[in-house]
């Protein structure tokens, strides 16, 4: 699940436009993607602790590269910190992956809906996730978890949805994260979006 989400675009928030402007003014001379769909291996703003332990915005790719080639984007919440891949990121090297919304598909049929989630009361969404760095390049996965009622007829997991004000802690490595896993947000709004014309068709 989480296979894709939005970030910002002209009606982008002031919160998330806040976090464009930090990675804008970064030292970064690649190409980072903070408008429009987001596909994994796309490069990001993301949410991580800089030296000093405080909040910072930072480029980072989307999906740790196995040595196959393939590509992992998500991570179980439940097992991360048992599985050998996870354990250092979930213990050391937490982060935040904003976002204006993220998208599922329903499944079966010619035609697949496309729905755009958010949280019923934020205008931006905070993914939790974890990183590690590959060649000297941050990437990350996304935190999945059982999924709300609302979404469940969609997927049988969702993302860990943080709060703005959780980010801080989330991202301390000093910080037991267990006890946020278990307050992350489930009250979410979901909109279905014509796939023709990516225009709201009709909201639950």
């Amino acid at each position: 699940m989480c296979g894709r989400y939005h970030m910002g675009d002209g009606a982008t928030s002031e919160e998330l436009q806040e976090i464009i402007d930090a990675m804008n003014r970064g030292a970064y001379d690649g190409e980072i993607k903070t408008t429009g769909e987001i596909f994994p291996t796309d490069v990001v703003p993301v949410i991580a602790s800089n030296r000093s332990r405080k909040p910072a915005v930072f480029p980072m790719a989307w999906g740790y590269t196995l040595p196959n080639g393939r590509r992992v984007i998500n991570a179980r919440s439940e097992t991360a910190k048992d599985r050998p891949l996870f354990r250092d990121g979930m213990t050391h090297r937490r982060c935040a992956i904003p976002a204006s919304h993220y998208f599922e598909w329903t499944h079966g049929g010619a035609v697949r809906d496309k729905y755009a989630i958010r949280p019923e009361a934020d205008s931006a969404i905070y993914m939790a996730g974890l990183y590690r760095l590959e060649q000297g390049m941050p990437t990350f996965v996304t935190l999945t978890r059982a999924p709300s009622k609302a979404v469940s007829f969609l997927h049988d997991r969702m993302p860990v949805l943080l709060s703005r004000e959780q980010i801080p802690a989330w991202i301390d490595p000093g910080r037991d994260p267990a006890p946020l896993l278990l307050q992350a947000l489930g009250d979410v709004r979901v909109e279905c979006i014509a796939p023709e014309t990516e225009q709201v068709r009709m909201t639950f």
